[in-house]
């Protein structure tokens, strides 16, 4: 099975292919240009693997939470290359992607929501399946989800940007944090590997973005 990924909803870009567990992606951080460089990183991609967007079995996609902008970008392009080629598409949530790639089986992703907020969520490994703790939701950090144990591990951009009062509200918890980790393309396809087998992806045009937040900015009388 040959799986495409696309993950934008952080300042990097990543596309990832995930042919019957080898991996092979590219990962750059772009700021803001996204729209401008993810789809000349897929067609490298294909061109580097040797297969055309016809032989991908799924078009996988961080769904978010995240950039409001960037999971917009990864679902629009996730459905035009799947309408393009006829192949269903799997959104995979953002959070889970950070507890894929940490390497350990009790995680507690954050992510940076600007506007004093984050994006949280937590997973527990067991055996080869993720089970949710803490569904995701958007708080602010001193109301992240109460966790139970000590033996948690932190991942994600909410630990660079609220590093002090995370570390405080789970002081009994975590063992380590990794504030460098970003949702990963490869880990999107990881996630999806198993959607797609079981034949739960879905038509492209039934493909949505993961919002937590509605509203986006701050009003001038809120700034």
């Amino acid at each position: 099975m040959n799986i495409l990924a696309l993950e934008t909803s952080t300042e990097y870009c990543s596309v990832a292919l995930w042919q019957d567990g080898a991996e092979s992606g590219r990962c750059e951080r772009v700021g803001q240009k996204h729209s401008q460089v993810l789809l000349p990183m897929v067609d490298e991609l294909l061109r580097e693997a040797g297969i055309r967007l016809h032989e991908v079995d799924g078009i996988a996609f961080g769904a978010g939470p995240g950039s409001f902008t960037g999971v917009r970008i990864a679902c629009s392009a996730a459905q035009g290359l799947a309408l393009g080629a006829d192949k269903p598409v799997a959104g995979i949530c953002t959070l889970q992607a950070l507890a894929e790639d940490a390497a350990h089986e009790r995680v507690i992703a954050v992510l940076d929501a600007r506007m004093a907020e984050v994006y949280c969520a937590a997973y527990e490994k067991r055996g080869d399946v993720w089970h949710t703790v803490c569904e995701p939701e958007l708080c602010l950090p001193p109301d992240a989800p109460d966790l139970t144990g000590a033996d948690w591990f932190g991942a994600g951009s909410g630990f660079v940007a609220h590093g002090g009062q995370l570390r405080a509200r789970y002081a009994a918890n975590l063992t380590a944090v990794d504030e460098q980790a970003v949702p990963q393309a490869a880990a999107i396809a990881r996630l999806a590997a198993p959607l797609f087998a079981a034949g739960l992806g879905v038509d492209a045009a039934d493909a949505t973005p993961f919002y937590l937040r509605d509203r986006v900015a701050l009003k001038t009388s809120e700034r």
